[in-house]
């Protein structure tokens, strides 16, 4: 069996197994099947892992998954640079889990950067897909990067619907054909989940969690035991939920085609997993659907074994987490199984010290490039989350650390810091209805709803609080978080200044689009393209749940205030980037230029340093079907950036934000055009109408400059 990871240039060779596979009788139908012809009933999910430069050959790593019915047959994967027909690498699967329903298997790539942008493609031979899914297309293809080059983006986040959302009506995943149209015209090389990647809430209506959450009484639902059959049926949900999600198109065709990069969110859980009370958080239950979502998430998202079992109420080793997690093997659920032991961290984690306080893991936070320019880390920001905590304070300094390791090894290369977080940092603030809802005077309606069920559809059925609390305090904005909100980007903008990389920040969870900006007061008179506390902050969600209605975006523009860090020297603003409503096809108020309700995705492209414009050689074609045309990038002096003064932050603050939105050189979301050189052009791609299910949509544009010296 091939080797697990390379890591510091060390290979470590794989483990042996918990125990062995074995047939035992199966919960409905007898013995369960061992078949000797590999039959596919998720996949192929392509990943990317890190590319590493520390090394004389700059290569690439990723993975291919697929799961498949148990077999005695061992599949393979053969891939190589497309048209090569006999430049082909044989890659064993390594099986990551097998129980006698289901086997995980993964194919690890390696790829030699060379010069140009390459596409790669991949097959693996003597298997029969389930579905009718992947059946036409038996052969895929991804792109890889220069070695010069930085990767192409694509971003989402809330990929599903919550529970009874008429995914009729929203047309399906219907985006994702946009996403793979933009793709064609000018390539991805990445896909970054935001989180929600996938809706598990339907495990509490439709699920095996529905006796649990039928229990009137919150101390009832409290004291329930999560017990070794409630697992097993939860795991099964689980399960067939992310066969079914990740099996529909055209979904499904995306995660074959764009390698992705993942963090979690509640909906990867369930609703507001780690923000109800803490009290309840702590129940078996929650601790117990904690436990099957990561070894999902882990399979899944990350390509990466699970752990050996999984917290429940009748396996007393399972029900205290140790150092690494879970503290010791439940012998029920390993009987039949194998789980492969990994010898090294994957070498793109950031591996929290302590478990959470819910799930009995260790967070695993990312770090890896993309590509020669762009550093990216994703804050695991859902594994050690509280109430009123997002993550421990141990897990930023490992975060930082190795941040600075990383950029300080770059040598000079890395100009752009891609930071994910779950939700948005830069975001106007609903402290006052935060007030309303923790306040005194709402006892009385929690009693009549406890006695009465008066006001049901306001609170929610897990601690019977006010049913959007928790989604207030899972924001950086509310009033728990404002310390650790702070402190992070007072050191992302010490990072910034130390190594003059400019930090922009991702964020989704809100199922609106919008464009925050951190930036130095009025007290500070250096154009945004000089200052380090200058950080974007791209809001991008849903790409398939439902938008909120239009008075809820129109309220939240009308909050956004210029907001003043308690640092005294930062502030903070959205910007006016929705000029024109997406396609003609009205979705917020005419004043509201800044919070966009529709379903949308984002692209970031750089643009290079070595581009020229219309009066002189262009950097090239795009790779994709059609070229990309030279736009003229000149700016009208009545539009050019306002820099200082009481208003600064209600202006373009530089450059790049002058005309933002749908007349921008970056909206078309395929461009690497502008004046700009060495920044990234940003596109908010925005759906136009929900009732096509082709997905077509508008694009709203900036560019964030990199970060250059005053004297410069």
């Amino acid at each position: 069996m091939s080797a697990d990871y390379q890591y510091d240039g060390a290979t470590h060779s794989t483990a042996q197994p918990v125990s062995q596979p074995q047939q035992y009788d199966g919960p409905s139908n007898g013995v369960a099947p061992v078949a000797s012809q590999i039959e596919v009933m998720c996949g192929p999910l392509i990943n990317y892992q890190h590319t590493n430069y520390n090394a004389s050959q700059i290569t690439w790593h990723g993975s291919v998954l697929i799961v498949t019915k148990p077999t005695d047959a061992h599949p393979r994967l053969e891939y190589g640079p497309a048209g090569a027909r006999v430049d082909q690498t044989n890659v064993e699967g390594l099986k990551l889990y097998q129980d006698p329903w289901k086997a995980f298997w993964r194919f690890s790539l390696e790829i030699p950067l060379s010069d140009a942008e390459t596409l790669w493609t991949y097959n693996i031979p003597g298997i029969r897909y389930l579905s009718d899914v992947h059946g036409k297309d038996r052969g895929r293809s991804f792109f890889v990067p220069g070695v010069n080059d930085s990767m192409r983006i694509m971003f989402h986040s809330c990929n599903g619907f919550s529970v009874g959302t008429d995914e009729e009506f929203w047309s399906g995943p219907a985006l994702w054909n946009d996403v793979l149209r933009t793709h064609e015209k000018r390539p991805f090389h990445v896909m970054i989940g935001g989180g929600d990647q996938i809706y598990n809430d339907g495990v509490r209506v439709n699920g095996p969690l529905k006796p649990w959450t039928d229990i009137k009484t919150p101390h009832k639902r409290r004291a329930f035991p999560f017990d070794n059959k409630m697992r097993t049926d939860c795991d099964e949900y689980y399960f067939q939920n992310y066969v079914r999600w990740y099996s529909t198109e055209p979904f499904a065709s995306a995660n074959a085609a764009i390698p992705q990069v993942n963090i979690w969110d509640d909906h990867d859980i369930i609703d507001g997993f780690g923000s109800y009370t803490d009290h309840f958080m702590r129940c078996a239950v929650f601790r117990g659907i904690g436990g099957v979502s990561f070894k999902y998430y882990s399979l899944f998202q990350h390509h990466t074994a699970p752990p050996v079992s999984t917290f429940t109420t009748d396996a007393p080793q399972t029900m205290k987490a140790g150092a690494d997690g879970t503290a010791e093997a439940d012998p029920r659920q390993t009987e039949g199984c194998y789980v492969h032991q990994r010898t090294a961290d994957d070498p793109n984690w950031i591996v929290g010290r302590k478990p959470g306080p819910y799930v009995e893991e260790r967070s695993r936070s990312l770090y890896m490039r993309l590509g020669k320019r762009i550093a990216f880390c994703g804050i695991d920001a859902r594994t050690e989350r509280t109430r009123k905590q997002v993550n421990y304070p141990e897990t930023y300094e490992l975060i930082f650390d190795r941040l600075e390791r990383e950029i300080t090894a770059a040598n000079g290369d890395i100009k752009h810091l891609i930071l994910l977080l779950g939700v948005p940092i830069a975001y106007p603030r609903l402290a006052w209805l935060e007030n309303i809802f923790t306040s005194p005077l709402m006892a009385p309606v929690r009693l009549l709803n406890k006695r009465f069920g008066v006001a049901g559809g306001l609170f929610n059925q897990f601690d019977g609080n006010i049913d959007l609390l928790d989604d207030l305090d899972d924001h950086y904005t509310a009033r728990h978080h404002k310390d650790e909100r702070r402190d992070l980007i007072v050191k992302l903008q010490a990072l910034s200044q130390k190594y003059m990389v400019r930090v922009t920040i991702l964020g989704g969870d809100v199922h609106l689009a919008a464009l925050g900006r951190f930036y130095s007061n009025e007290m500070h008179t250096d154009s945004a393209e000089h200052d380090p506390r200058y950080m974007a902050n791209i809001i991008s969600s849903a790409i398939t749940n439902k938008p909120p209605p239009k008075p809820v975006a129109n309220l939240l523009a009308r909050r956004n205030k210029i907001h003043h860090l308690k640092d005294g020297n930062t502030d903070e603003t959205l910007l006016n980037l929705f000029n024109e409503q997406p396609g003609g096809m009205v979705k917020a108020a005419a004043n509201n230029k800044c919070t966009m309700p529709s379903r949308n995705y984002a692209c970031i492209t750089e643009i290079p340093e070595h581009t020229t414009y219309a009066n002189g050689q262009t950097n090239g074609p795009a790779t994709g079907s059609q070229a990309i045309p030279v736009e003229d990038t000149s700016l009208t002096g009545k539009a050019r950036p306002h820099h200082g003064g009481k208003d600064k932050g209600r202006h373009p603050l530089h450059d790049g934000e002058v005309n933002a939105g749908t007349n921008h050189p970056a909206a078309d979301g395929v461009s690497n055009q502008g004046s700009m050189t060495g920044g990234l052009n940003v596109s908010i791609r925005v759906e136009i109408d929900n009732s096509n299910r082709e997905g077509h949509t508008q694009g709203y544009g900036l560019t964030i400059p990199k970060l250059t010296p005053v004297n410069v």
